[in-house]
């Protein structure tokens, strides 16, 4: 498993970060032995949402009554959380990020968090407000690091203007199909083609000069929810086979081959699994470790429908 220190961070992490939005249901027994399938895999970072779960907070509260972690083990792995998301509308006011911050660390049961993010942007946002709740967090050792999700340059740009840690992540939606952050820099000033839009308004280079780390999440869906690509030959055929050849190639299943895309990039992308089968969890994460080739790599760029001018 690859390890890359987030900039502007101390935190020394894996490549490769285990999603924790799907065990509400799970037992106790269960969600120790996904925890322990992703240590095993090489994984220390965990990412967690107050909305994850029916109450909220409850996918945080499953994961702290069944994982324990000694004082030296809570220091060896990286603990995430996102807030903003309520019930109709999106919520960045100063009482929302300290109130759902303290619920979070409750369910937890943990001190503190190593990152805490912005899970969408909210249109009302306000800088001061948020910059104050940041400042009380990171006072009182409650929250140790910054980031947002889904997050325009502009919009990291107009929360600067007033919070001043450093905003060190940016957890947006990348695959192999959906890659936009991606394609519309292949494509710039090309009129007619689809491709040139640009949708996120230069993420990817902003963040690489910025310091930013995105996190990859849906790495292997086609497009916004629209079902994996893996297996699909009736839409992907020819991706499908290439991806397999390769997966031969290397003796990983197909899976690594769709999350090796994503972290041989050189801005050291992270890959979100949200998988809660110990079996696709291992396969997926090996991913981190195939070093593909530049023309393997653009070889799966144009069998997934992407266009080299």
């Amino acid at each position: 498993m690859k390890s890359q220190t987030l900039p502007n961070t101390n935190l020394e992490t894996s490549s490769i970060i285990l999603g924790l939005m799907r065990i509400s249901s799970m037992t106790d027994g269960e969600i120790g032995a996904l925890v322990g399938a992703a240590r095993d895999a090489g994984i220390d970072f965990f990412d967690h949402a107050d909305i994850y779960g029916s109450p909220t907070h409850e996918c945080e509260r499953r994961f702290g009554d069944a994982v324990t972690f000694t004082a030296a083990e809570r220091e060896a792995v990286t603990i995430q959380s996102k807030v903003g998301i309520r019930s109709g509308f999106w919520d960045f006011s100063t009482e929302h990020i300290l109130s759902s911050v303290d619920e979070s660390l409750a369910a937890l049961k943990t001190d503190y968090l190593d990152l805490l993010l912005l899970h969408r942007p909210d249109a009302l946002v306000e800088p001061h407000e948020v910059a104050a709740a940041f400042d009380a967090l990171q006072s009182s050792g409650k929250v140790r690091n910054f980031g947002v999700s889904n997050h325009t340059p502009g919009q990291i740009e107009l929360l600067k203007t007033s919070v001043t840690q450093p905003l060190v992540v940016n957890q947006v939606q990348l695959s192999l199909t959906h890659a936009p952050l991606i394609t519309a820099g292949m494509s710039a000033n090309m009129a007619g083609l689809e491709q040139s839009i640009d949708r996120g308004n230069g993420i990817l280079d902003y963040s690489r000069l910025n310091g930013i780390t995105l996190q990859a999440w849906s790495p292997f869906q086609k497009g916004f929810f629209d079902g994996v690509f893996l297996g699909d030959r009736e839409t992907y055929a020819a991706l499908n086979d290439v991806i397999d050849e390769l997966a031969a190639q290397y003796s990983v299943a197909p899976a690594a081959i769709a999350v090796a895309w994503i972290t041989r990039h050189p801005a050291n992308i992270q890959v979100v699994l949200g998988t809660t089968n110990l079996d696709h969890l291992a396969d997926a994460a090996a991913g981190s470790d195939v070093p593909l080739t530049r023309p393997e790599w653009y070889r799966l760029f144009t069998a997934a429908g992407h266009v080299l001018p």
